[in-house]
């Protein structure tokens, strides 16, 4: 007889484990850099535009498709998005939806991973770093971190420690692993940034009359509506995105271990509130805040060295540095760890559920994959393999995954089934003018999200591969000098893994259906419902 899928133990267990899924480096590492990059105030204003229209719209949607799919045993986005399809449309053109679904999924899941853990890694390492201030006397942070990258044994230590840990949470399971894991990092992690906002607060100006935190807080949230760009408002756009962990199947995921009357309503909108609450209260009064102290309106745009290369430089000049040096790094391993987790599982879920495979085996598979994607990206001393993965699964992928979404979740499974379902054991009652915004102004958003983005892609040459792109991978991305030849080999290198994952996810999601469902795509007519 086959064993129930393993279920939350406690509402407050869910809530901490999706907050813990979108709290993640996103909100403490990217968010302060992107926001310091795009103006502050000025970024903030369209930022939360898009919060509005397009994060908890799609947060929305991806909570109803994964408990959806859970009441029909799935995890997985492939057979989710095959089911909900199938309400519109035969399941042989239901099928290619699913396909669609499950290849980018499981290519966010496995690539984007693949990098983000060596950010957490890099997170564990610089926690170290802090405790025992061993780049405190550097005579550069820069020149630390480089060679701290150089040192593949190091790196991969502390890649080790944080990937094994969350293979042996996810291996528990979800009630007995992954919520009691979240249970304890959660609070902790609020903890850790509450006090660096205590700390960014009484610093008062250490260096300059007019640098000080306050200062910083200024240009966070002073609105300059004049100096809102649209590049500041597609950047924004793609913040929500990444910061909700938005088109990646980890959320459907998580809420496939729901009931079928369980609350989705209510959940949505407390994920997004617990995640937005640590970025833009907590993340956004702690990097720019201290770094505008230290360095300056110019020293906080930093961009992605805000964290491991800026940051360190400053807690290097501060009172108590090491120690608040080695919380920051802490807190950063929190939230990377409790994001990745929730990937980790998809992936544990996928061979459990569509292979058989016993979770404490399939976790363990995992780790070894993640390692095999890991392993090169750990070599490239540049990092230009990690910087192009990044901008198409990152930036790009993800998006066209939340565009399927709203096609597959609300229009194939049509708009009335789709508000039913969100209402169903609801806690609250939707006013009926959110619909539109779900229906109309949420795809809208990701159609010139993703044409803009497509179009730059074009424009500098990301696409094509030309000179121009990897002559500015060379001269602005890469950690170390290299030549446009290496930075050649390394963006083929980086196109080649992500096709190859993507055909592996395409014929992955096909055979999951294929084999619950094949009589359906047999007959071309639906036969099991639930």
């Amino acid at each position: 007889m086959e064993q129930p899928r393993d279920q939350w133990a406690t509402k407050l267990g869910l809530i901490l484990a999706m907050a813990g899924n979108a709290i993640g480096l996103g909100n403490f590492w990217r968010f302060p850099y992107q926001a310091a990059k795009f103006g502050g105030g000025a970024f903030m204003i369209p930022y939360f535009a898009a919060l509005f229209l397009l994060g908890i719209p799609v947060m929305w949607i991806e909570w109803v498709e994964g408990r959806y799919g859970g009441k029909y045993g799935h995890g997985t986005l492939g057979p989710t998005f095959y089911l909900m399809a199938r309400e519109s449309v035969k399941p042989k053109t239901a099928v290619i939806f699913g396909m669609i679904g499950g290849m980018l999924a499981f290519s966010v899941t496995s690539l984007l991973n693949g990098y983000y853990l060596h950010i957490v890694g890099w997170s564990a390492a610089y926690t170290y770093f802090s405790a025992t201030g061993a780049y405190m006397n550097a005579t550069s942070t820069y020149d630390f971190f480089v060679s701290y990258i150089k040192n593949t044994p190091q790196v991969l230590v502390f890649w080790a420690i944080s990937v094994g840990l969350l293979g042996i949470a996810v291996a528990q399971g979800v009630s007995k692993g992954i919520e009691r894991w979240v249970k304890v990092m959660m609070p902790l992690l609020y903890v850790a940034a509450i006090l660096l906002v205590i700390r960014s607060l009484t610093l008062g100006s250490p260096v300059k009359p007019e640098w000080s935190s306050i200062k910083g807080f200024e240009y966070l949230w002073e609105p300059r509506f004049s100096d809102v760009t649209w590049e500041s408002a597609l950047a924004a756009a793609g913040q929500i995105f990444f910061t909700l962990s938005l088109g990646m199947g980890i959320i459907q995921n998580y809420a496939s271990y729901l009931g079928p009357e369980d609350d989705v309503a209510l959940s949505g909108l407390a994920t997004v509130s617990l995640n937005e609450f640590a970025e833009v209260i907590l993340g956004g009064s702690i990097a720019i805040p201290i770094a505008f102290a230290y360095l300056g309106e110019e020293g906080i745009k930093a961009g992605v060295g805000l964290a491991y290369l800026a940051l360190p430089n400053v807690f290097m000049n501060m009172v108590g540095g090491r120690f608040f040096g080695a919380v920051w790094f802490l807190l950063l391993w929190f939230a990377g760890f409790t994001s990745a987790i929730a990937m980790y599982n998809y992936l544990t879920a996928l061979l459990e559920e569509d292979l058989k495979i016993n979770r404490r085996v399939g976790s363990a598979i995992i780790f070894v994959l993640y390692f095999i994607i890991g392993l090169p990206i750990a070599l490239d001393k540049t990092l230009l393999l990690l910087t192009d993965l990044d901008m198409w699964v990152g930036s790009y992928l993800l998006v066209v995954l939340g565009l399927f979404d709203i096609i597959v979740g609300v229009w194939l499974f049509k708009p009335e089934n789709f508000w039913e379902e969100l209402h169903k054991g609801a806690y609250i009652k939707l006013p009926k003018w959110i619909m539109p915004i779900i229906k109309y102004i949420a795809p809208a958003y990701v159609l010139v999200l993703l044409g803009k983005n497509t179009a730059d892609y074009l424009t500098n040459g990301t696409i094509t591969m030309s000179q121009k792109y990897l002559e500015y991978l060379v001269n602005e991305e890469a950690l170390i000098s290299t030549t446009v030849e290496y930075a050649r080999k390394i963006v083929m290198e980086s196109r080649a893994i992500i096709i190859f994952v993507l055909i592996i996810g395409a014929l992955e999601a096909y055979m999951a259906i294929k084999k619950k469902y094949g009589e359906e795509l047999e007959k071309n007519e639906v036969i099991i419902r639930v």
